[in-house]
């Protein structure tokens, strides 16, 4: 074996000797000392008296999982594999988070022989969940680059808003697309379109590329199907289109307070547009060889317009039933008594809700995220065989290499599921529910959980790691508790997605893909990337937690 292999493999040992503590406790759980009925029971087999039996025994001993400080113990032992697999060994993001849910599992309460296949069963549950929308999302993302129709609506954003406003232009731009597309793909695209102005104004570099990346960032951490709020609303029981109507509410506030930041920091900063790599930037496509706006927008707006309208209706059907008259001369529908006097909806006579209830009833169908996604799949790949010519066989190759990328984000939220699975067996909910029984206990989760997706993002640089995590710890939490998640909140659980998501833009720097990018594509040095992209993902950040706070307050949506 090589010499230089030798220190990282006694790396390694803190985590070996974990694992071989958890089994330790795991097996001490199975053979514990029994309880009193078990030994009564024991006296009865044995033809004694269970009553002199009971009387003999000594008071039962309190198991370890009894102690209320042992699921603390099994959440910082999970807490402590990821962070060290990720930031000390560089192990891949799924391995470590599979090897927490595998550690804290066999720290948990249970039968030893279900300690590694209840692991499986929550990652299966976690992939089936959202690896249909994550696979449809990559597949329509690949699509828009290469048909042209992403450069398409960002030329359309230009025309209606004319160079002097180009920056609300390039951030509208990255606001829109960043919603199906990876941060990185949009940046990548857009960055011409921001040295093409540059050419052409002289001036504002930093803040056109400032403004793309408020828009990109934003939408990436808190609007569905990109895949961080996507699997933090599968995590925390969050309806889709909820998900999409609420992080769009929060994102663009911060989008504006973003691009205000990129002003000051173009006004303070002013950096100069250098050459990036070794090969001049390519020409742009003429518009005749772009598809049209209209069809460009659609597989983006399809799937917002059917997950939407299937969240209205719902809530309409279900706002019906306490709203509509049961029979007549009961009461108005704007008497408080009413959501009493109802109890079931095949009680309504009332047309509009039968008809809201049959629309209702539809939209479930349409309005699933992965019918939703099918459809704008299909769409996306029509499009880009009509627009470049391609052969059923090049748009097979197209999808399969869509796949491969999206496979990777699958199975790391899809481990994600099965950490946040393990940590509710842990009893994480049960033990910390008793710390927030407290009034304002909702607005206080809101803090932990943007505190702790910032410490992760901090730790280990990625956004969509910090929100996997961080929802799993939460939902362990809201899981554990015995009242529903908001009746514990006091608000939408939707909220506590939202300050997770801006808790993940806190703290970006050198460990976090998106700052490289940021530097290496716009041309700035890691300083000028640290006075500039740091402090506005801060902002972009804190405006969101801000803006979820006050919606909490004025609309709690419970």
């Amino acid at each position: 074996m090589s010499q230089l292999a030798i220190p990282s493999l006694y790396r390694l040992l803190p985590f070996v000797a974990i694992l071989l503590t958890a089994v330790s406790s795991s097996l001490g759980q199975e053979t514990s000392v029994p309880t009193t009925n078990d030994q009564a029971v024991a006296g009865v087999e044995s033809h004694e008296s269970p009553v002199v039996a009971v009387a003999e025994i000594p008071p039962p001993l309190t198991k370890p999982e009894q102690d209320v400080a042992w699921p603390f113990i099994r959440l910082g032992v999970g807490v402590a594999v990821v962070l060290g697999l990720i930031i000390a060994l560089k192990v891949n993001a799924f391995i470590a988070l599979i090897g927490a849910a595998i550690v804290v599992s066999l720290m948990s309460p249970g039968p030893f022989f279900i300690k590694m296949t209840r692991v499986a069963e929550a990652f299966g549950t976690g992939a089936g969940n959202i690896g249909i929308v994550i696979a449809l999302a990559a597949v329509i993302g690949s699509c828009l680059l290469d048909s042209g129709a992403a450069d398409r609506i960002v030329r359309a954003f230009l025309r209606v808003l004319g160079e002097k406003r180009a920056p609300i232009a390039l951030m509208g731009s990255g606001f829109v697309l960043a919603v199906p597309v990876f941060f990185d793909t949009v940046f990548y695209l857009l960055v011409p379109l921001a040295r093409s102005l540059h050419r052409t104004t002289g001036k504002q570099y930093l803040k056109y590329i400032m403004a793309i990346a408020a828009g990109g960032a934003i939408t990436h951490t808190l609007v569905p199907p990109t895949p961080g709020p996507l699997v933090m609303a599968t995590t925390l029981g969050i309806d889709v289109g909820v998900m999409i109507l609420v992080g769009g509410l929060v994102a663009l506030p911060a989008a504006i307070a973003g691009l205000i930041c990129a002003s000051l920091a173009d006004r303070w900063m002013p950096v100069p547009m250098r050459q990036v790599g070794n090969q001049p930037d390519p020409p742009a496509l003429a518009d005749d060889q772009l598809p049209p706006l209209w069809l460009s927008v659609l597989p983006v707006a399809l799937p917002v317009l059917l997950i939407s309208a299937n969240t209205v209706l719902e809530t309409s059907a279900k706002s019906a039933v306490k709203t509509q008259l049961v029979q007549a001369g009961i009461a108005r529908p704007s008497d408080k008594e009413l959501a009493d006097a109802i109890r079931a909806p095949e009680n309504i006579t009332d047309r509009t809700a039968r008809s809201l209830a049959k629309a209702a009833g539809v939209s479930n169908v349409f309005g699933n995220a992965n019918f939703a996604l099918l459809l704008s799949t299909i769409v996306a790949l029509w499009m880009l065989a009509k627009q470049r010519g391609l052969s059923p066989v090049e748009v097979a190759q197209v999808v399969e290499n869509s796949l491969m990328g999206g496979g990777v984000i699958i199975l790391i939220t899809a481990a994600g599921f099965a950490f946040g699975a393990m940590l509710k067996a842990a009893e994480v909910g049960a033990a910390i529910e008793a710390i927030f029984a407290v009034g304002g206990s909702g607005f206080l989760l809101l803090v932990v959980g943007f505190g702790l997706a910032m410490v992760l993002k901090i730790a280990q640089g990625s956004s969509t790691a910090a929100m996997i995590v961080g929802s799993a710890m939460m939902a362990a939490i809201l899981e554990g508790s015995s009242v529903p998640p908001a009746q514990l909140l006091g608000f939408h659980p939707v909220y506590l997605a939202t300050a997770i998501g801006g808790g993940s833009l806190v703290g970006s720097w050198m460990n976090d893909s998106g700052f490289w990018i940021f530097a290496k594509m716009g041309g700035l040095t890691e300083v000028e990337a640290l006075k500039s992209w740091t402090p506005m993902l801060v902002v972009l950040g804190v405006v969101s937690f801000l803006m979820t706070l006050l919606l909490a307050n004025v609309m709690p949506l419970v």
